[in-house]
């Protein structure tokens, strides 16, 4: 990651912040680790999988070989594992002014073919993946306001909160949810300078999509041929599927000083493919 890939932020713009990033062993928050680093920030990321944190740090030590990355194991839906990790990151890289939410992934299935359990497990995993790393890093984003004037939180979150799938039933509603719940923290956590944002993503490349390619019907066509079909069965109007690193330049600009009159919002992160003003 250099310097041409920032044209809106210094090599050195988050230099001396320490940034959290859940659910940063691959895709999004891989490539937002990526460029927190880029932007001289030191940076902690957390997953479920040792094995796949340790090569998501190997692979942004080959480009940040003098970084400060922290790697840890954790499971955000266990408040006492996400308040562990938030003391190994103080204790290693200092207070985090900066918090990623973007630990999660889909369900797909109708109203239809959604039992209860599925219906709690959903909705859990959707509020508390933010609700545990809000609370274990709340104070020291207050305590790093004081210091820099400024913190912020970014959550992930879905075009599916705004434009629901019927076939991705709960997590659709829960994705609304945390539309709410951003505003909601926006507005509680203004008077002590902590901003809370987030982006909506609509198709984005990933593991999910590679795994359809590898399995789709026409084995002639090329990656780029069936993700360009695929825009255009979706109605996509930029013709493609977005990249990791898309996304994660709307966390950098939300999570960065660059939009410090910013809270309660999100950026539609979706090719044009949101049907809403």
């Amino acid at each position: 990651m250099t310097t041409a890939t920032l044209p809106l932020l210094q090599a050195h713009a988050l230099l001396g912040r320490t940034a959290v990033v859940t659910g940063g062993s691959s895709g999004i928050g891989l490539a937002t680790a990526g460029l927190l680093l880029a932007c001289g920030a030191k940076v902690a990321i957390c997953g479920r999988n040792t094995e796949r944190l340790e090569a998501a740090r190997a692979q942004l030590l080959q480009t940040h070989p003098t970084a400060h990355i922290l790697t840890h194991a954790c499971d955000v839906l266990d408040a006492d594992s996400v308040k562990h990790f938030a003391q190994t990151v103080q204790t290693q890289l200092g207070e985090a002014s900066i918090l990623i939410n973007n630990a999660g992934q889909g369900r797909v299935s109708t109203f239809a073919t959604t039992e209860d359990q599925a219906w709690t497990d959903e909705l859990h995993l959707k509020f508390f993946s933010i609700i545990h790393p809000t609370r274990a890093f709340m104070p020291q984003l207050q305590a790093q306001v004081k210091v820099l004037g400024d913190a912020a939180i970014v959550c992930s979150n879905s075009l599916l909160a705004r434009q629901p799938e019927p076939h991705m039933v709960a997590t659709s509603a829960a994705r609304a949810g945390l539309v709410n719940l951003v505003r909601s923290l926006a507005t509680e956590f203004a008077p002590s300078g902590v901003r809370v944002n987030g982006i909506l993503i609509g198709l984005i490349e990933s593991g999910q999509w590679r795994r359809r390619f590898e399995a789709r019907e026409d084995q002639s066509q090329d990656w780029d041929n069936w993700t360009a079909q695929l825009a255009q069965q979706k109605h996509i109007p930029m013709q493609r599927l977005g990249k990791p690193e898309e996304a994660a330049q709307a966390l950098l600009f939300l999570a960065s000083p660059l939009s410090s009159y910013t809270t309660g919002s999100h950026i539609d992160v979706s090719g044009g493919h949101s049907r809403h003003a």
